[in-house]
């Protein structure tokens, strides 16, 4: 008799079923696991063996061949113990096979029986309801799982637990979700003194998920800036905190088996290598640009990142997703999010402070900014310069805004953007807004109009700056709450665009 168990394959965020065959057949005792294993896939026969010995099961002198089908596709991880224990039970007829093949599992063995937690039980639930079929996991990832309400979630902790609830002695109880984290968080914009100009740009991009690049010297409040901008941002949606949450379950960062509503902010050092920012590694794990998946990728001393790096960020700012391409893996992950970059104006970091001078000049700057190459710089829809605050005001008392005031009007103009774009595939916010949707909601008054193309002719903007601005502008306009860009909504989109604390990038990017 062949008995059937199912699992999952994981291919970026997507779990690819697969189905666990095994036959005890007459012939020389073995056991042996078929259908391009990998190294832990392998070994699975001696935790199996072990961990049923455990349980006083013994294996009879027969010969043992698990088969995972289909069996061109590459097959890595521990998690393929439990579907393999599973698939044998029920050949062997300990466990009924009926029953066994309306489940999928996933699960790592214990020498001693225990199931251990695995990695990617959200998207395992997934694919497991598209199949209609019973999802088996370790109980520490059952809380993970359980969020996918459409599939029926078991969690065990050890093999002996497996065995009574399909025999029906001690039948397992459905996994409960888990809690929802919200990080409260504790910076505020208030917090800054003066840089007003830069709160407001921090204020844009948040609510049409713009890029930003700031520009200013050491201690000027650049990376204080952006560690605030977590508290302006929206709760993720439902459909956003399941789709952030695969991921970070893919990676294993998911803690306790809850979900988080707050957006990621992640922020990488400079010396983080492509794997780590684009993903990739032996398993072609998810990156960085991944895990801010809807979120924010705060990148600090930019110009000081590899520019082989720098230069992989180009397409996922365009196209929302990357691909990992490997010889033994081609996977997708999506990663739209909000790159925030805080970089010096030179190598010293004093070019443009009138208190201080430069050691080597204009030269400093334009040497150190040039390590960021036009077409990325082209990128940032919002370029602002950060300079030095004042000594006088450090003393003042915090009287600015507080991160509760502007994160209201940057929820306001983002339900704005949701109802303009509601029913468009792919369009969410002012940063997705391209084609007949730009032009039909994006387009300014004829004052603004003239406006911008006299600058874009003037100053050379590319085609991609030209339409970069009409998205500030159309988010400027949501924040004032109008319903059309004016030429003030135009000059202040223009005023971001030529920063010029890098004139020469933004030459080049223009």
């Amino acid at each position: 008799m062949v008995a059937r168990a199912y699992t999952v394959a994981f291919e970026g965020v997507e779990a690819r079923s697969v189905e666990v065959q095994c036959a005890v057949t007459q012939g020389l005792p073995g056991f042996s696991i078929v259908g391009l294993p990998d190294k832990a896939v392998s070994e699975a026969r001696d935790r199996v063996r072990t961990a049923l010995t455990s349980m006083s099961i013994a294996l009879p002198s027969r010969r043992i061949t698990v088969n995972l089908s289909p069996a061109d596709m590459p097959k890595e991880g521990s998690h393929f113990d439990l579907p393999i224990a599973l698939s044998l039970l029920a050949a062997l007829e300990i466990i009924p096979a009926d029953a066994v093949e309306e489940t999928c599992a996933l699960g790592e063995l214990s020498l001693d029986g225990s199931i251990l937690a695995v990695t990617g039980a959200l998207p395992a639930a997934m694919t497991a309801a598209e199949d209609t079929r019973t999802l088996l996991c370790p109980k520490t990832s059952g809380a993970e799982a359980a969020w996918v309400g459409d599939a029926r979630v078991i969690g065990a902790s050890t093999l002996t637990e497996v065995v009574r609830h399909y025999t029906g002695q001690s039948p397992l109880p459905p996994a409960e979700p888990g809690e929802v984290h919200s990080d409260v968080p504790g910076r505020d914009l208030a917090d800054v003194r003066g840089q007003e100009r830069a709160k407001r740009a921090i204020e844009i991009a948040a609510a049409g998920r713009h890029h930003l690049m700031m520009v200013g010297t050491p201690g000027s409040g650049k990376s204080m800036l952006a560690a605030r901008l977590p508290s302006i941002l929206p709760a993720l949606t439902p459909s956003e905190a399941l789709e952030t949450s695969m991921i970070h379950s893919l990676a294993g960062v998911l803690k306790e088996g809850g979900i988080y509503r707050s957006r990621p902010f992640c922020e990488p050092h400079h010396t983080a290598s492509m794997a780590a920012i684009v993903g990739g590694g032996r398993r072609a794990s998810p990156g960085q640009i991944s895990l801010a998946h809807n979120g924010v990728l705060f990148m600090d001393e930019f110009p000081e990142f590899s520019r082989q790096v720098l230069e992989t960020l180009r397409q996922p700012i365009e196209t929302g997703e990357v691909v990992v391409a490997r010889a033994n893996a081609h996977v997708r992950y999506p990663c739209r999010f909000m790159l925030v970059a805080a970089a010096n104006p030179c190598r010293c970091g004093y070019s443009n402070d009138p208190t201080r001078g430069c050691a080597q000049g204009p030269k400093c700057g334009e040497g150190y900014l040039s390590r960021i190459s036009g077409p990325l710089m082209d990128r940032f829809d919002l370029r602002v310069d950060v300079p030095p605050v004042a000594f006088t005001d450090l003393d003042l008392p915090a009287g600015g805004e507080t991160s509760k005031t502007v994160a209201q009007r940057v929820a306001l103009a983002r339900d704005r953007q949701a109802e303009r774009y509601a029913g468009i595939p792919g369009m969410h916010l002012n940063a997705d807004a391209e084609g007949e949707a730009l032009a039909s909601f994006a387009t300014p008054e004829p004052a603004g109009r003239e406006l911008l193309l006299k600058v874009a002719e003037q100053f050379g903007l590319s085609a991609r700056g030209y339409h970069r601005v009409m998205r500030v502008a159309r988010t400027i306009a949501d924040l004032e709450g109008a319903n059309t860009v004016s030429r003030t909504h135009v000059a202040e989109a223009i005023s971001y665009r030529l920063s010029p604390s890098a004139p020469q990038a933004t030459a080049k990017a223009s």
